[in-house]
């Protein structure tokens, strides 16, 4: 199952991610992959929106994890940019394998640390406001989700 959606600007993706965050349970890994200035970041703080994450959310590039604990569930948000040439153990295992919500950038250079559970979100620019996300689910529990969340985005739109 793969879920398309086009949203119109940046706050329609806020949006979208916050519907999701509100949704999600503990150990749901989400993969955010797409090119610089893609909106990963803006799905991210969309996903801590909807865990009811008061702090600012923004990019971890040079913390590679933040992690935020005052919210519904924690929640983690990893940017692995930095990590290319880097495989050396840093412990992310423990925030991906954790028991809150995981929000990977650059998932392709931590490939070895992934679950076999998650959803891979593809971010893709169309224009300089409108974005494609492509969610494709991994696991039944994630399909069931996905389903959930897509049910509910076309009852609002």
């Amino acid at each position: 199952m793969e879920w398309k959606v086009v949203t119109k600007n940046e706050q329609e993706t806020l949006r979208l991610a916050t519907l999701i965050g509100s949704l999600v349970q503990p150990h749901q890994v989400f993969l955010l992959e797409g090119n610089l200035g893609a909106g990963k970041t803006i799905f991210a703080k969309g996903l801590a929106k909807g865990l009811e994450i008061k702090d600012t959310v923004n990019s971890p590039t040079f913390n590679i994890v933040k992690p935020y604990f005052k919210g519904r569930i924690p929640f983690y948000h990893i940017d692995a940019y930095r990590l290319e040439d880097n495989h050396q153990d840093i412990g992310l295992d423990e925030y991906i394998d954790g028991n809150g919500v995981c929000a990977i950038e650059w998932p392709n250079y931590v490939s070895y640390l992934l679950p076999l559970e998650y959803i891979h979100v593809q971010i893709k620019r169309i224009d300089e406001t409108k974005r494609q996300l492509v969610f494709t689910p991994k696991g039944q529990d994630n399909e069931k989700f996905l389903s959930e969340v897509q049910q509910k985005w076309e009852d609002i739109y």
